[in-house]
């Protein structure tokens, strides 16, 4: 069906660029690669010479292009380069993107300007060089790996940045679909889990694989999008609803591991708990919105220590601590829990032998984590990963990240002591 377009992907070096790359090489396409990795990077795979080869093992043809979305003469150059090899481009899927999952107070500038240069600017300037050559095109398409608008404000509280510049995307179908309706369908297509790329390593650490499916779920749902006809436009895809749709019942086939529990996407507002079972999102009641604020009232009118669950968890955690955990760690952590077992609690995994128990930390935390006490007990011992807790709104972390990412990997250790 795609056999002689020619489809202009951004970073499509790796990935869900690379897999939609593919899925139409294997129909003889051409494929445009155009992104910045021409020389190997220390730790992600792939670069546009690599892409390259396997499309054109695949079937297709390829020309590799070095771009960066930041750059708008990089985007031009790629574009006429692209006209001139293939005589014109059919297709552009708007993939490249940059992610934070930090708070505002966290965010550096440098990279708040990274997310609004390259998800937004990118995608808007991208599109902007390409539509002339698309408007002559038979079946043209634009599909951003963008998200539907959910204004829910759980998906701005934690990573306000990153949100912003994820729908400045979907934005830009919303205008652009109407603007060129008739002329080239637009259209964003999202997943319903967690897709296994490199960026996933990164952020969710060892074993997140488990909870994700493979790219390819996301090239058969482009490949769907891309072969219907241009009057199909202005929609905001989620992968798995399109192909049950279009009449796909094995799913086992997409997951990493199948009939492992999997992890929601970001700004769907559905969760799924540690058996699997999809639920709807529960507004959080007034005392757990407060999250620290209403622990610190629990805080100052409890006498004692709080027994319990939680107590109980931070007791065990104490004498499974190491030497060697707070050499590997360096890091303080500090719980503002809400609901039973509520208060503030700390994890020091930086000072001599390291230590844990209520009230503040001996010295100031590196990460703060806000969260119920009912799932932090969940969390610690094993029902509830850390991944999907924050994915799902369920846990708010502010401070360092990668010092977070520690701690799920030290969690991963003492699961079998609590």
């Amino acid at each position: 069906k795609l056999a002689g377009c020619t489809l202009f992907i951004t970073g499509a070096s790796r990935g869900i660029g690379k897999a939609i790359a593919l899925k139409a090489a294997k129909d003889g396409a051409n494929i445009v690669i155009a992104a910045k990795t021409a020389e190997p990077h220390p730790s992600l795979p792939g670069t546009i010479y690599t892409a390259a080869e396997e499309i054109e093992a695949a079937g297709g043809k390829a020309l590799p292009c070095i771009v960066n979305v930041r750059e708008e003469q990089q985007i031009i150059n790629a574009v006429e380069k692209a006209v001139k090899t293939f005589g014109g481009i059919d297709i552009l899927v708007n993939n490249a993107s940059a992610i934070s999952l930090t708070g505002t107070l966290e965010t550096a500038t440098k990279k708040v300007n990274l997310m609004m240069d390259v998800n937004v600017r990118g995608t808007y300037l991208t599109s902007k060089a390409c539509l002339p050559h698309l408007r002559k095109s038979k079946n043209p398409h634009i599909l951003n790996l963008s998200p539907p608008m959910n204004l829910n404000p759980l998906w701005f509280k934690n990573h306000c940045a990153y949100t912003i510049s994820k729908y400045g995307m979907s934005m830009c179908v919303l205008g652009m679909a109407e603007e060129f309706r008739g002329e080239v369908a637009v259209n964003a297509l999202w997943p319903k889990t967690a897709i296994h790329t490199a960026a996933m390593d990164m952020l969710g650490g060892a074993g997140i694989e488990k909870q994700c499916r493979k790219t390819d779920i996301l090239a058969d749902a482009a490949y769907c999008i891309l072969t219907k006809p241009k009057t199909f436009t202005g929609n905001f895809i989620i992968d798995e609803v399109l192909l049950r749709e279009e009449g796909v019942k094995d799913f086992d086939v997409y997951a990493i591991a199948p009939g492992h529990p999997l992890m929601p996407d970001f700004f769907l507002d559905v969760e799924t708990d540690t058996t699997g079972t999809a639920q709807k999102e529960k507004k959080l009641s007034g005392s757990q919105q407060e999250g620290a604020g209403g622990a610190k009232v629990k805080t100052e009118s409890a006498a004692a220590e709080p027994s319990g669950p939680v107590a109980e968890t931070f007791r065990v955690i104490q004498g499974a601590v190491t030497e060697e955990h707070v050499r590997s760690t360096q890091g303080v952590y500090q719980f503002e829990l809400s609901g039973d077992g509520g208060g503030t609690w700390y994890i020091d995994l930086k000072s001599k032998a390291g230590s844990a128990g209520f009230g503040k930390p001996p010295v100031t935390a590196d990460v703060v984590m806000s969260m119920s006490g009912a799932d932090f007990v969940k969390m610690f011992t094993g029902k509830l990963k850390p991944t999907m807790a924050f994915m799902s709104g369920k846990l708010r972390i502010k401070g360092n990240m990668a010092l977070a990412i520690k701690l799920e990997k030290m969690l991963s250790q003492l699961n079998s002591k609590l």
